[in-house]
């Protein structure tokens, strides 16, 4: 991490043990993680709060990933909080779809710990893009 500011992540999943998952590899990692169950949570949570970046499930119980990027692009300008989708859709289309919805970034489960980490950096501005 760079200087002593600690990035605030929201994680958005519905499904307990990949949210637990993630939680504790962002910690390590030394950011501060707050998990929310459902897109409604989440939105609610992101306008008290302002998170520095989300990671998104897209297939939630109650309102689509989609709609959730959309709505977080609404409440904060563009490019305020990056928007990591991590999903199981994992078709071309699926990832097209993601980026058109507001998406900065998007993985496919199962995914690398390692690439996570290093995409969320990258969205945060902590490391080089590469050349």
């Amino acid at each position: 991490m760079i200087g002593t500011k600690r990035y605030q992540i929201l994680v958005v999943e519905d499904d307990r043990p990949t949210a637990e998952v993630l939680c504790s590899r962002l910690g390590a990692a030394g950011f501060d993680v707050h998990a929310e169950e459902n897109g409604a949570a989440a939105l609610s949570y992101a306008a008290e709060h302002r998170p520095d970046l989300v990671i998104l499930d897209v297939m939630l119980p109650d309102v689509h990933g989609h709609q959730v990027s959309r709505e977080l692009r609404q409440l904060y300008n563009r490019w305020d909080v990056p928007i990591l989708m991590l999903t199981a859709m994992d078709k071309p289309i699926d990832e097209l779809r993601g980026f058109a919805h507001g998406a900065d970034a998007y993985l496919t489960k199962p995914y690398d710990a390692t690439e996570l980490i290093k995409t969320v950096g990258l969205l945060l501005g902590q490391v080089e893009r590469p050349d």
